[in-house]
């Protein structure tokens, strides 16, 4: 089963447990402060997804296979559960959602459509795989080589949250060549059809191009009851950029 951080509410329990699906490259500890604050009153749980952080490696990152992961996760609680995913979190959320939509009660999609984009994260994996860790031994050094690749210390602070300083010689959490391998099924949707009749929330980053309006008929075909709502000043990385508001739109949406 995929490993997870469990954070448990901090008060007497008034809704179901909610589980956080991070996005390439991430990992659960990613949503720690999110997690934690939206715990005051219910149990939430930060997963790692597959090839990611401390979950199991498989040679495969297909959405069927994301969403049967989630699915084993949420079948050891009292299912139904609320489900929040982000970006390639959010398509395996709503693959789940429109297989199994007797699992969830509301759904979160942050910042992603149920559609095939153009863009590749490749050369991302790459860059993280072209490090010599075994001349790496501080977060400085390895920011440094990594900045040869990308340009983005944002961008770069976030990938090196993945490395695991503390092993010897030091090791990426992320299953890097299968998510190369994997990386068409991960940009891509496999066209799974079918309509959840829950509660469902588009959030988005005011300043991202990821769920655009010619999107928002397949999302309704598919997802009836879908909501859609913007967080100013955000891009993609909207619940790190603006974490916050985004904690609180998901509140207020989730406790409706």
């Amino acid at each position: 089963m995929l490993a997870t951080i469990r954070h448990p509410a901090s008060a007497a329990v008034q809704a179901p447990p909610l589980i956080i699906a991070h996005g390439l490259y991430g990992s659960g500890r990613n949503w720690g402060v999110i997690a934690r604050r939206l715990a005051d009153r219910r149990e939430v749980v930060a997963v790692d997804m597959r090839n990611h952080g401390d979950s199991p490696r498989f040679p495969t990152q297909s959405y069927p296979d994301m969403a049967a992961d989630l699915a084993e996760v949420i079948e050891s609680f009292a299912a139904p559960v609320d489900l929040l995913g982000h970006s390639m979190g959010g398509k395996a959320a709503m693959h789940l959602a429109l297989t199994r939509p007797d699992l969830i009660r509301r759904l979160v999609v942050a910042d992603i459509a149920p559609v095939a984009y153009n863009h590749d994260q490749t050369r991302n994996a790459q860059a993280m795989a072209s490090l010599d860790l075994t001349q790496i031994t501080t977060r400085a050094e390895a920011d440094a080589a990594l900045a040869q690749r990308i340009d983005d210390p944002a961008l770069r602070a976030f990938f090196l949250q993945s490395l695991d300083l503390r092993h010897k010689p030091p090791r990426w959490k992320l299953n890097l060549q299968v998510l190369e391998d994997e990386m068409p099924k991960i940009v891509g949707w496999p066209g799974t059809q079918g309509a959840f009749d829950h509660p469902a929330l588009f959030l988005t980053g005011a300043e991202s191009s990821y769920v655009r309006p010619e999107h928002r008929e397949t999302i309704k075909a598919l997802f009836p009851k879908a909501r859609f709502a913007k967080i100013p000043e955000a891009g993609h990385w909207l619940h790190a950029e603006k974490p916050r508001a985004f904690e609180e739109t998901v509140r207020v949406f989730l406790e409706a």
